[in-house]
């Protein structure tokens, strides 16, 4: 762990490197997007909605990590921290963090051989299936692997739950379903019911098939247990993917993983007559016990391997009395890119993922920086990269913090804030987790809004954005922003704005517009800033609720640190 930086220390040259190569400076923002525009102290729409269009315009590229959007991005991240005032945070006293990275990209003429008892099948990349490998090797080469399918994938000691009870998998290929025990069933007593638990996660579920010594794995889709559809899946891994060096991620990775569709899974399960519905019930029983598909999965996975880095902006606002604490903004400001030949349109914009979550720690950072008095301790601000690639620029920051995470009192992270106006409540992602909410409950009240948890509690939000890495860690993480029940236009309204913007989630149509109603923003950004300036102000050291996974990791770190919990 990288030492904490001298706060106070003059800022050094920048760190201005292009991805992978260290002398070249980074693009200049184009002459659009430094388009005049004078900003206020104060939490404002106009500069929140400037910010956005900016960060999301076609000139940014859809902001993916290791192009020429990148460079544009982060010089334009670094512009407005420097003119607000906040000090470096990255590398040897720069405003960049740099991130080594592999770009892994799969082949997509590459089919998935099955062999079932009614004969051979080519499963078509995107169409059907989707495939990739963390490993760093250009050739992944799988012949005559048997497929078994082990239920949800879940080992859980603490729930009595081991899906891979007795199995042996030198050389096989695991076949699962996406969330956990209990969802698909509707059973409140297995796990957290219709609640995703980090089970339910894919990342988990690679993770753990991997320390089980299988040679791939493939989850089954299906929109109401993953909470999106197969577009997503499909756009979210295809093109460039990255990934950190092995060295730099101690969790175990497959030599290959993927998704099926349903349809092809219902199919693959009729082959080895096995009704899938049926078997899903019985994955949602307690002694579970995994059943072979009777066919066999081969594959030739070729990717183009590069070795690159992306980067983290990081900014700071040093503490008056205690800069060695620190209350931490967190949004990432990575997106898509660029998908040539898809059609007319082929850049994922990515303006409410997440162009609004970094324009709004920037307008928390301005008002921090410009309010007296100053905070008593710091604050960090802190735009990720490789969010979209399983929250890797947060994970390696948690890594390799600025300020120590036994003396980062809290996470605040803004991810895909709400446009649709004001709101009668407030969400909280994972709500029941941390003390933080009791303040944020403060604001909500002098706001006149209720906290909620969100909507579709099956979807596991909480462990789908970057605060969650700084969970596992053990520090305190909210994730908060405007609700459903609308000002104007009540619950239907929200409903409405909920739906039009999951047809534009992971699509080139996720852009900018200057009709959005951004009153609610400002609201939103003044609750979470009220969060930030409570913990600066005074020495609170808010935990997570009694019972909460993550405690016992907060109370030894702060322990270790000499603190109370």
């Amino acid at each position: 762990m990288r030492k904490p930086l001298l706060l106070l220390a003059l800022p050094a040259a920048l760190v201005l490197a292009a991805c992978g190569d260290k002398s070249a400076a980074p693009a200049a923002a184009t002459p659009d997007a430094q388009a005049a525009h004078t900003f206020s102290p104060d939490i404002s729409a106009g500069d929140f909605g400037e910010m956005v269009r900016v960060l999301a315009s076609d000139e940014f590229e859809g902001r993916a990590p290791g192009t020429a959007g990148e460079d544009k991005t982060v010089e334009y991240i670094k512009a407005q921290f420097e003119r607000i005032g906040l000090q470096p945070g990255g590398d040897n006293n720069s405003w960049y963090q740099t991130v080594p990275m592999i770009e892994t990209t799969a082949d997509p003429s590459t089919v998935l051989r099955l062999q079932t008892s009614t004969g051979a099948r080519e499963l078509k990349f995107g169409d059907e299936m989707v495939i990739g490998t963390r490993t760093g090797q250009a050739n992944i080469n799988v012949a005559d692997s048997e497929l078994v399918f082990v239920g949800y994938g879940v080992d859980a000691p603490e729930q009595n739950w081991n899906d891979y009870a007795g199995l042996d998998l030198k050389g096989k290929t695991v076949v699962m379903l996406v969330n956990d025990p209990g969802f698909h069933a509707g059973d409140a007593t297995l796990f957290d019911g219709e609640k995703m638990t980090y089970y339910g996660r894919w990342t988990y579920k690679f993770e753990e098939a991997a320390r089980k010594g299988a040679i791939a794995a493939l989850i089954i889709h299906d929109t109401p247990g993953a909470s999106y559809g197969w577009d997503v899946v499909k756009n979210s891994w295809s093109g460039a993917q990255f990934d950190l060096r092995a060295e730099d991620d101690p969790e175990p990775r497959l030599p290959a993983q993927g998704w099926i569709t349903g349809d092809v899974a219902k199919q693959l399960f009729a082959d080895a007559g096995l009704d899938l519905d049926e078997q899903i019930k019985a994955a949602n029983t307690r002694g579970f016990k995994p059943v072979s598909l009777n066919a066999k999965v081969g594959f030739d996975l070729k990717s183009t391997i590069a070795e690159k880095s992306s980067r983290n902006v990081v900014g700071i606002l040093p503490g008056t009395e205690t800069p060695e604490q620190g209350i931490l903004y967190l949004a990432h400001w990575d997106h898509l890119g660029k998908h040539e030949g898809e059609g007319e349109d082929t850049i994922y914009n990515g303006a409410i993922d997440n162009a609004t979550g970094v324009a709004g720690i920037i307008e928390i950072a301005e008002k921090f920086a410009t309010t007296e008095p100053k905070p008593k301790r710091s604050l960090v601000f802190l735009a990720v990269t490789l969010e979209e690639s399983g929250l890797l620029g947060s994970k390696y920051y948690v890594a390799q913090p600025s300020i120590d995470l036994a003396q980062t009192v809290g996470v605040i992270n803004l991810d895909a804030m709400s446009v649709a106006g004001p709101s009668r409540d407030f969400v909280v992602t994972g709500k029941g987790n941390s003390e933080l909410e009791d303040i944020l409950k403060t604001y909500a009240d002098q706001q006149n809004r209720t906290l909620v948890e969100e909507g579709n509690t099956a979807g596991g939000f909480y462990f789908r954005s970057d605060h969650f890495n700084f969970a596992k860690a053990g520090v305190p993480a909210l994730y908060a922003k405007g609700g459903n029940d609308l000002v104007d236009g009540g619950t239907a309204g929200g409903k409405a704005a909920t739906d039009d913007y999951a047809k534009r989630y992971h699509q080139p149509s996720d852009e900018y517009n200057p009709d959005w109603n951004l009153e609610g923003v400002v609201q939103d950004l003044e609750a979470l800033y009220g969060v930030g300036r409570t913990l600066a102000d005074g020495d609170q050291w808010p935990n997570w609720y009694d019972g909460n996974p993550f405690k016992a990791a907060r109370d030894q770190m702060r322990s270790e640190a000499g603190g109370a919990p």
